[in-house]
């Protein structure tokens, strides 16, 4: 006997995960038509791939081809380009320059009086919003400022799990616990190995090749979330490898590019 045992929408797909007699069948549906199926005895495993399936049913979806051409488009000489390099990289190396000067990690991870040096690298570019960069200011003034930011050296330093309750304790406090915030200085911190969390951009990019992170994505500072956009980041990493990609920032904006530039960012190239 079959038994729905879960069923979700992924933009106008249809996902629906059914028991059967042998394991577990996934199927898509569009348009009221079955557009993929997908079976095996795991579950977890069988909705995971209907989720990539419904992505590359999408009319957005375009791979990472697509993405490298878009990114091309946009960045003829890629990353060593000094267009690349005006619009994209040399803001966030100057941000990160100055985060180095003003609060080194190293004594960011143990020191104290460094709120006022971080809030400056927050508004040292357009990554967050405007409002979330006032909603920042009361707790880097704050007396929980030093939890927070030797808790954001811990997390750009690899203590994920631990680091992201230690942020979210703080910021809940003052409604600013956000991907934005807490992924902010690791990434620049530590670029190589750490990626900065635009959660409309990102998913949508990930919807757009095919990996998990689409559906893995939750608002909730979960780590769960984060080794999501770890493994997306690196893959994309691996698959643009020919282009050269020194680290997260160039990945960053690789997706960036790929979602979010129209044919008038082009225009005055």
């Amino acid at each position: 006997m079959l038994k729905t045992i879960r069923e979700a929408t992924v933009g106008m797909a249809t996902l629906r995960l059914v028991q059967t007699q042998n394991g577990y069948s996934g199927i898509v549906f569009l348009d009221g038509k079955r557009k993929a199926l997908e079976e095996g005895d795991d579950a977890d495993d069988v909705w995971r791939r209907i989720h990539d399936a419904a992505a590359r049913s999408s009319p957005h979806f375009f791979g990472y081809d697509g993405a490298r051409a878009r990114f091309l488009h946009f960045f003829p000489q890629g990353f060593e380009g000094d267009v690349y390099s005006g619009h994209e990289r040399a803001y966030k190396l100057k941000a990160k320059a100055k985060l180095d000067e003003a609060a080194p990690i190293a004594d960011a991870a143990k020191g104290h009086g460094f709120g006022e040096a971080v809030l400056s690298a927050y508004r040292a570019t357009n990554l967050l919003s405007p409002f979330e960069k006032t909603r920042l200011q009361p707790v880097l003034r704050s007396q929980e400022a030093d939890d927070f930011v030797q808790a954001a050296a811990a997390f750009a330093n690899g203590d994920i799990r631990r680091a992201l309750g230690a942020m979210a304790s703080v910021l809940k406090r003052h409604d600013s616990a956000k991907w934005t915030v807490v992924t902010y200085l690791p990434f620049l911190w530590k670029p190589e190995e750490n990626v900065f969390l635009k959660p409309t951009m990102i998913t949508a990019f990930a919807q757009r090749v095919g990996h998990p992170f689409a559906h893995a994505y939750k608002p909730e500072l979960d780590p769960a979330v984060y080794e999501s956009l770890i493994d997306l980041a690196r893959t994309t990493k691996e698959k643009i490898a020919d282009l050269g990609p020194l680290d997260m920032i160039d990945v960053q904006s690789f997706m960036w590019t790929a979602v979010e530039y129209a044919e008038e960012d082009k225009a005055d190239y």
